[in-house]
């Protein structure tokens, strides 16, 4: 027997089930049952039941997609601050190669970039790369710092989330796994989409949220919604993991080995091959 429904919020103690389920993330079993050990939602799938926490850091995992900010500049190495409890670092190896070159001439303190997390190691030591279409640095925007469990539900199923406040405001708009995201329009329509950013983390628990949504963007933008307009909202799954996973990225990402940028943004300055790659792939095809 279960206790409890679907993304129901529940604190520690709450019992959710009895000995059918499977005690999954978030939970403990006693006496049988099956508890919550944190506050969060609930997240059944078939016989394991898990809780959702509605508030938590960002562990970085290889392969997600992170936007960060230069903190610090070694002498071999950036050193970055991800939204996480762990610093990342960006070895200039990855960048130039075996060049010499001045770090703070290509990244400076308080650059923020998009960049993929390589390397994860037993103590937490982040590795980060530039490797890939669409990573770099970003030129002006602004950024908005949401928690980083609510990075799906901004999304929305197939992009239909972030793809309604991009086609409103005309604003480029990328997300990071870490829960930073880089917003680059109009001023105007970048605190647009601001607000109803923040509004998305403040309700990511609450049904109803597409329509509250669009009536928002309708009226922070002057205009009333058509009840054309108006369509059943697709409701979010809840992964079982212990987080949010972000089933279906952003047409501005797509899967490529890990996780790729399919579209380079023109705001983003990708870093320059090393040209001692590019003099050996010259050769190659002498």
């Amino acid at each position: 027997m279960i206790f409890v429904e679907d993304k129901e919020i529940v604190i520690p103690g709450d019992i959710l089930s009895d000995e059918e389920y499977h005690s999954g993330r978030g939970t403990f079993k006693e006496n049988d049952k099956v508890c919550s050990s944190l506050v969060g939602l609930v997240a059944i799938r078939d016989k394991k039941i898990s809780v959702i926490p509605l508030q938590s850091k960002y562990i970085p995992k290889r392969g997600d997609v992170v936007i960060g900010e230069v903190t610090d500049i070694r002498f071999s190495m950036w050193n970055l601050d991800i939204n996480s409890p762990y610093s990342g670092f960006l070895p200039a190896s990855d960048v130039f190669g075996k060049e010499k070159r001045e770090l703070n001439r290509t990244f400076d303190v308080g650059d923020v970039l998009f960049l993929r997390v390589v390397d994860v190691d037993e103590v937490k030591k982040v590795k980060l790369g530039l490797k890939g279409r669409g990573l770099g640095k970003f030129r002006g925007g602004i950024l908005i710092n949401i928690t980083p469990t609510k990075v799906p539900r901004l999304i929305g199923k197939k992009g239909s989330m972030i793809n309604m406040i991009k086609d409103e405001t005309h604003c480029e708009v990328i997300v990071g796994q870490n829960g930073v995201v880089w917003v680059k329009g109009e001023p105007a329509m970048e605190r647009v989409a601001e607000k109803v950013i923040n509004m998305i983390e403040d309700q990511a628990h609450t049904s109803g949220l597409t329509d509250r949504v669009r009536d928002m963007l309708a009226k922070l933008l002057g205009r009333e919604p058509q009840e054309s307009e108006i369509e059943p909202e697709i409701s979010d799954e809840v992964e079982e993991s212990g987080e949010l996973e972000i089933s279906d990225e952003p047409d501005d990402i797509e899967e490529y080995d890990e996780i790729e940028i399919s579209d380079e943004s023109d705001e983003l300055e990708e870093s320059e091959e090393p040209e001692e790659k590019k003099e050996s792939k010259e050769d190659e095809m002498d």
